[in-house]
């Protein structure tokens, strides 16, 4: 894709830290923020999305979160929300510098955990034309159950177990300690439900993010329970498109379209397939229909 040649690598502050990013420069004012859930760093969560609006011509600013990828924190592999929340007001605010986006054309685009980050975000961040969440995860308890019955007793044990140990050691200084993002049933894995093991599949189908390391810290299972990003909905201002997928077993539809409707400007795509169809079988459909929403509300003013 002769687009991703034009990219270039950025830094910009957050906290106390620094975010590294990918700027594609853009010809039309307007610019789409993106990153990816969990551990998914910004090359396999955007490529394929980042391409093709920058072929729209926008302009794309795709970042790892504080503690993932090429971005600086320590310790690794561990996600905070909040932190994490913060992270896109910084690569929002950073957006509004480049030369070549007009600040008021800016939207934000998360998929899975950070698709659930952007109900926050778009709630908090009064400059925003419009955002995108894409199989989002909106409601943790609601998910939860469900989860947690796509695991085997003894890999819930293990995970939660894990998650304890690894909560008490981080109080007393010590490294994380670290589970596969995914994995099938079975395993002691962050999530296993049916489609989590799609990630490969959908992400990295070649085997070229070799630096994408595949994990996070077991305590993220003591947490996401209890995060539901979906109660800001109401507060959000801009426009918000919800992309669902009638299968999809790791974040679940139905509570997404729930948020989406206590949103006043939100609209609805669904999509066949699971937690991954967007970047496989209704990669397409999920481009036109993003694509359009970009260009509708970015459009210059």
């Amino acid at each position: 894709m002769p687009v991703l040649q034009q990219r270039k690598n950025v830094r910009f502050t957050s906290g106390d830290t620094s975010c590294a990013a990918w700027h594609y420069p853009g010809t039309n004012g307007g610019c789409v923020v993106m990153a990816g859930g969990t551990s998914v760093t910004k090359e396999p969560a955007s490529d394929l999305f980042a391409a093709r609006f920058n072929a729209a011509g926008f302009a794309v600013l795709a970042f790892d979160h504080r503690r993932f990828g090429e971005s600086g924190g320590t310790p690794r592999q561990i996600v905070r929300f909040d932190e994490q929340v913060a992270d896109w007001h910084a690569a929002i605010d950073f957006a509004a510098t480049l030369p070549d986006v007009d600040p008021d054309r800016i939207a934000a685009w998360g998929f899975s955990l950070a698709g659930g980050h952007i109900f926050r975000v778009a709630a908090d961040h009064p400059r925003l034309a419009g955002a995108i969440a894409q199989t989002p995860l909106v409601d943790g308890r609601a998910i939860a159950p469900h989860a947690l019955r796509a695991m085997t007793p003894g890999a819930l044990l293990g995970l939660f177990g894990l998650g304890l140990a690894d909560a008490l050691g981080g109080l007393l200084g010590r490294a994380p300690l670290l589970v596969p993002t995914s994995g099938p049933r079975g395993t002691v894995a962050s999530l296993t439900t049916p489609d989590a093991t799609d990630a490969d599949r959908a992400l990295d189908p070649e085997g070229r993010h070799t630096t994408w390391e595949r994990t996070v810290a077991a305590r993220i299972a003591l947490r996401i329970g209890g995060y539901r990003p979906g109660r800001h909905a109401s507060r959000i201002r801009c426009p918000l498109l919800v992309v669902v997928c009638d299968q999809d077993r790791s974040t679940l539809p139905g509570p997404a379209v729930r948020a989406a409707r206590r949103a006043p400007r939100a609209e609805v795509v669904r999509l066949t397939g699971r937690h991954y169809a967007p970047f496989l079988e209704s990669h397409e459909r999920a481009v036109e229909a993003q694509t359009s929403f970009l260009h509708e509300h970015l459009a210059p003013r």
